[in-house]
């Protein structure tokens, strides 16, 4: 069995909505099982501020996980145009994991939401992609022979599933964005399978 790990970090819920689904999507797929890890909060002073254990939904990541892991699906709200701090103050902590090749060869994709049409959802995907490339990994998109990447109104790019929240952060994902974050885990996990053999 192939351990497709979905590192996610999520402030509203929009992220965690996008990683369950591609979580089903590894799922539907004989042969590897998703396994759903987040992050923690930092503090403005850049520290782990949460206990070491959540409270509810997925646990921690620990670097065990990027070890024992043969695919990836990172997932982030946008900053910027960029990961969230949380997700970026765990990749910083990956140097050993980069000198050691852990993750080189493995197939890995993206996923975020954002609050608004123009919130940054491309620029986070295409920036989050680059600490996967700095571990050696094979990035994956979607492809434009998905009906739902051209009929979704809520987001979806070629460079990964992605979900317009709005202002109030709303995590209600649309039929569209449901299934093209799907179709993504189901194709990381048949992408993983012909890789490992």
């Amino acid at each position: 069995m192939q351990d497709i790990l979905i590192l996610y970090y999520s402030h509203r819920g929009s992220v965690r909505a996008l990683a369950e689904q591609i979580a089903r999507g590894v799922d539907s797929v004989p042969g590897t099982q998703p396994r759903l890890r987040t992050v923690p909060r930092v503090s403005t002073v850049c520290e782990a501020s949460e206990p070491t254990v959540p409270a509810s939904g997925a646990p921690y990541v620990e670097l065990a996980d990027l070890e024992e892991c043969a695919g990836l699906a990172l997932g982030s709200p946008t900053r910027f145009g960029n990961m969230a701090a949380p997700m970026k103050y765990f990749w910083d902590g990956t140097i050993t994991a980069w000198q050691n090749g852990t993750l080189a060869g493995k197939p890995a994709t993206v996923f975020t939401s954002s609050g608004s049409l123009h919130g940054g959802n491309e620029a986070t995907l295409l920036t989050m992609m680059l600490p996967l490339l700095h571990h050696g990994m094979i990035l994956m998109g979607l492809p434009h022979s998905w009906h739902e990447l051209s009929a979704t109104k809520d987001g979806g790019t070629p460079y990964g599933a992605s979900h317009v929240a709005g202002p109030q952060g709303n995590p209600s994902l649309s039929r569209e964005a449901a299934r093209l974050a799907f179709l993504q885990g189901q194709r990381l996990a048949q992408l993983t399978l012909k890789l490992s053999d």
